[in-house]
């Protein structure tokens, strides 16, 4: 067994931003530009003050890249840099003649004087809807039990192409969306603002590295694109959906907000962390399917706080329940020669499992808002009301070790 690293900076014992994290995300501090950190505990590793240590001995480095208002340039050297990168900066962390602690002290970052923003230029985004609870939850709501997956659905993993411009990070507020809706036994649809808002609790992973337009990337390469991966909150609007998804699916619903963690978690980070993903049956056509561990054991929740409120738990759901995992995803997403680039979103699509407690949107939570939830202070809620801050968090841990992802926070404001 490794050794445990022991850095000389203080961490608390239940921070998602341990040794073996050191997630990246793009910061900014009073008076200063956005740039590229790393967390550490209570603290960012500012690395465009570290390239005079050692960063700038790294085989295929740019300084430069250190000094961007997002991580695209920096993702874009390659995951050998990604990798000697944060390996080195582990290294100042754990050495006790680190000149992290003298001469360069001042490249540690308190958190709380930093402001977070979105880590990357978002250009293309996704969502896949790859949770069979979920699906089949959705399904028997709409359709009746013996309908709730369409034929497609355990041969490929179904999506739709989302809205880049309106992902926004955690912290950042979003308006109740307006939009069409036809009401029950209505015989004309009317137009206001959305009475079923939702969360949609999934997890998201960010591209790192191009594909070539016509060329496939298939599920033996899949890892080499993704960078790392993100809290996510696709929101949706459910009686706009409901009105409009026939027949080409997602859009008003959808595309006036999904929010993001600001911590980029990589997959190096994660390893430790792999587990089996569900068996699938049918078999996939051969180029869907993967043998070993692809799933990763990330236990996720949801806190809704009303406003001058207590939080509450609504919510603990796993990362590892999905039945289509990420490299699935990104190899049906490229098998027709459909080329990626470097910070695009792939989100997951709602994370939901057996147990009714671990569904992971309000639709599942109350029955489409025929069982509505007791918050603390005596409310009630079918879905999502006007000032209510919605906030998910997600970890990994085993054997000492842990690995978390901060949190996705937004308050929803009344619509304009």
């Amino acid at each position: 067994m490794t050794p445990p690293l022991k850095p000389w900076l203080p961490i608390p014992t239940d921070s998602d931003f341990s040794i073996y994290n050191l997630p990246f995300g793009i910061f900014s501090t009073q008076g200063d530009m956005r740039r590229p950190g790393m967390a550490i505990g209570d603290h960012i590793v500012d690395l465009r003050a570290l390239p005079a240590v050692s960063l700038q001995d790294i085989p295929g480095i740019d300084p430069e890249v250190f000094s961007k208002p997002t991580l695209n340039d920096f993702i874009s050297l390659g995951k050998p840099v990604w990798q000697a990168v944060r390996q080195q900066v582990q290294q100042l962390l754990t050495d006790e003649n680190s000149p992290l602690r003298t001469e360069y002290a001042q490249a540690l970052i308190p958190m709380k004087k930093a402001t977070m923003h979105l880590p990357v230029r978002i250009g293309d985004y996704t969502d896949f809807y790859s949770s069979l609870e979920h699906a089949t939850n959705v399904g028997t709501m709409f359709r009746g039990k013996d309908n709730a997956l369409m034929p497609n659905w355990k041969h490929l993993p179904v999506a739709y192409h989302g809205r880049a411009s309106s992902v926004v990070v955690s912290g950042t507020p979003l308006h109740r969306p307006r939009g069409q809706m036809m009401p029950p036994d209505a015989a004309q649809p009317i137009f206001g603002q959305s009475r079923a808002l939702d969360f949609e609790l999934e997890m998201a992973f960010v591209v790192g590295k191009d594909s070539a337009l016509g060329q496939p990337v298939t599920i033996q390469d899949a890892e080499e694109h993704i960078f790392g991966f993100v809290l996510f909150n696709d929101w949706s609007a459910r009686d706009i959906q409901k009105w409009e998804y026939v027949p080409l699916g997602p859009f008003l619903g959808k595309n006036f907000g999904s929010s993001m963690s600001p911590w980029i978690v990589t997959l190096d980070a994660l390893e430790p962390f792999r587990v089996a993903s569900p068996k699938q049956e049918p078999e996939p056509l051969p180029y869907l399917q993967t043998v070993g561990k692809y799933n990763f054991d990330i236990q996720l929740e949801v806190l809704i706080q009303a406003e001058g409120k207590e939080s509450a738990v609504v919510t603990r759901s796993n990362f590892k329940h999905m039945y289509w995992n990420v490299c699935q995803q990104l190899a049906h997403h490229t098998v027709n020669g459909c080329n990626i680039k470097v910070g695009d979103l792939m989100a997951s699509g709602t994370i939901s499992g057996q147990d009714p407690q671990s569904f992971g949107s309000m639709l599942e939570l109350t029955g489409n808002g025929a069982q509505p939830l007791h918050l603390p202070g005596g409310s009630t809620r079918k879905f999502v009301e006007d000032h209510d801050t919605v906030t998910m968090r997600g970890f990994a841990e085993k054997e000492g070790m842990r690995v978390g992802f901060g949190e996705v926070s937004t308050k929803i404001l009344p619509a304009v």
